[in-house]
């Protein structure tokens, strides 16, 4: 089947074919986009882009026909006043849409996602009208509304509109409130912009705290009084289908949005405290990560291991590391790199994160039965090639990756170890047999983030010696050698720091490591093999990054050990 020929039942052509039939395109130039894509991810008309294949504009009137949607030049396009009315500049803003005429009882806006319907939903419920999208090029677009909005208000103004609005009103009237409503889009627009993982909504006596978490670190911004909290809670819940009355028990839930034009999803957590309700969001940004192994901050060799472990036949590789180390986007890279039509590749995840074009992704409801057993075994009826567990959690989900793998898949998951030797002891606590893990297991990939030094502001120094003492053995490695920091500047917030980057322990399971396993040797014993066999332990790893001016001391001190 050509690649641009839609799959039996499919609902809509694909953007290729859409294109070519404009004369935009050659099946040559599709067919080296869908390679293109199928190294690096992204979406299909990005790439298109990238090679100098298509113009934005091109690709934007391609997704209209797809879509069935008006495309629109808004260069050219002159919006109406009653319209701009209708949608105040911060949710123009962190929306990324821009109002273009009344229709009757339908307002018609631009946006750039054809798919982000979740959008549509939201300005019907906040303005209680039919909304219809035409489809815009996402630069002309945001270009066009500072050139109509101005630039987006600051946050001390949408907390100062909505502390006045909303005094004396019901928490549900307040939620559905325009003040309310700007006061939550600017703050998650400002947490987008900062790179936020993490948004945290806390309540104490008489206190609303808010952070966010870049790169690791939790830090503060500025709050609204303590009165807007169950306001903006509710918020919240309404954007995510949860139950508004309830608030003695946690909730959980989900938000499809596009926040400055690109979609994002947030996992929202609730839990309730002495003071009020809290509120955990997950940020899942799809346009911040880059799901290829070139981004992970690997070294070559490192690189390369990889890479060939992707092409296993059969065997079980793991990930290892803490909570929020990167160890599902290592193993999306990974999948990444080897996602082909002649593979077929299955997920069992707990939630799905991120989707991957032409990967089957089933994803866990443990409250309805449907567990990573249960499902695994499901799973190997389908013929996979590949399968990727989110988690190993107990000794039946171990069993089973052990039989997916003895039956001829190779199996791709997640542990939670401090480092590569001691997973090999936590599989054998689970109840795996020793002989089981020398059969299946090729290896374990242990991993660390380290916040990156910020090159706006990185300056050189020499270490002193109390400093040195700090690494121990290890110090005669770096002495006489500079050392680097970021001094702080508004671009990196004057943490000093900006962005992150992986540090990895790679074990191969070769005969002197498999000996080990089988006499159920210490964590320690199969350190020692794995060293003799040439691993280098994340601490190394640390401090060669450290050395090439990337990541600093502290960082390394601080996510590694001896």
């Amino acid at each position: 089947m050509s690649a641009d020929q839609p799959a039996p039942g499919a609902g809509r052509r694909l953007l290729g074919q859409v294109l070519k039939g404009q004369g935009v395109l050659k099946e040559g130039q599709v067919q080296e986009a869908l390679a293109e894509q199928r190294k690096h991810g992204g979406l299909i008309g990005q790439c298109l882009v990238q090679l100098g294949h298509a113009t934005s504009a091109q690709i934007a009137r391609g997704l209209a026909e797809q879509a069935g949607l008006e495309s629109v030049d808004v260069t050219r396009a002159t919006p109406e006043k009653a319209a701009l009315a209708l949608v105040d500049a911060s949710t123009a803003h962190a929306y990324g849409i821009l109002p273009l005429r009344v229709e009757g009882r339908t307002l018609v806006v631009a946006i750039a996602d054809p798919l982000n319907t979740a959008v549509l939903e939201d300005l019907r419920f906040q303005k209680g009208i039919e909304v219809r999208a035409a489809l815009a090029d996402a630069g002309a677009l945001k270009a066009r509304v500072l050139e109509l909005y101005g630039p987006e208000g600051s946050l001390s103004d949408a907390i100062r509109d909505a502390a006045r609005a909303v005094s004396g009103a019901d928490v549900q009237s307040a939620a559905k409130s325009a003040p309310v409503v700007r006061l939550l889009n600017s703050i998650l627009h400002r947490a987008i912009q900062d790179r936020a993982s993490d948004v945290h909504f806390e309540v104490f006596e008489g206190v609303l705290r808010i952070r966010y978490r870049v790169d690791g670190s939790l830090y503060e911004i500025e709050a609204p009084p303590a009165h807007l909290a169950q306001a903006l809670v509710a918020r919240i819940k309404v954007l995510s289908d949860l139950d508004i009355a309830e608030t003695r028990m946690p909730q959980d839930g989900r938000i499809e949005l596009a926040i400055d034009g690109r979609p994002v999803d947030l996992r929202v957590a609730t839990i309730p405290g002495v003071s009020g309700e809290g509120v955990v969001l997950r940020v899942l940004d799809r346009t911040a990560v880059s799901l290829d192994l070139e981004a992970l901050g690997l070294e070559a060799a490192d690189r390369d291991a990889l890479r060939r472990l992707t092409k296993l036949p059969h065997g079980i590789v793991l990930v290892t590391g803490p909570t929020g180390s990167g160890k599902t986007t290592t193993l999306y890279a990974m999948l990444q790199e080897t996602n082909d039509p002649a593979i077929k590749i299955i997920t069992v995840e707990d939630p799905v994160e991120y989707d991957i074009e032409g990967v089957v992704q089933v994803p866990i409801h443990e409250d309805i039965g449907v567990t990573y057993a249960s499902v695994l075994r499901t799973v190997l009826r389908q013929d996979p090639d590949k399968i990727l567990i989110g988690e190993i959690r107990d000794g039946e989900t171990a069993a089973v990756a052990v039989e997916a793998s003895l039956t001829g898949h190779t199996v791709f998951s997640t542990l939670h170890t401090n480092d590569a030797p001691s997973t090999v002891t936590r599989l054998v606590d689970m109840g795996v047999e020793p002989f089981l893990i020398t059969a299946t297991l090729e290896a374990v990939v242990a991993q660390r983030l380290v916040r990156t030094i910020c090159d706006a502001c990185q300056e050189r120094y020499e270490p002193d010696e109390e400093l040195l003492m700090e690494l121990g053995p290890d110090a005669e490695l770096v002495r006489g050698r500079p050392f680097w920091f970021g001094k702080g500047c508004p671009r990196c917030h004057h943490t000093g720091y900006r962005g992150r980057t992986g540090i990895f322990e790679i074990l191969r399971v070769g005969e002197e490591i498999k000996s080990a396993i089988l006499r159920r040797a210490s964590a320690g014993e199969v350190r020692d093999a794995a060293s003799r066999a040439g691993m280098r332990t994340l601490r190394e790893v640390g401090i060669q990054a450290m050395l090439a001016g990337r990541t600093t001391i502290e960082e390394v001190l601080r996510e590694t050990a001896r």
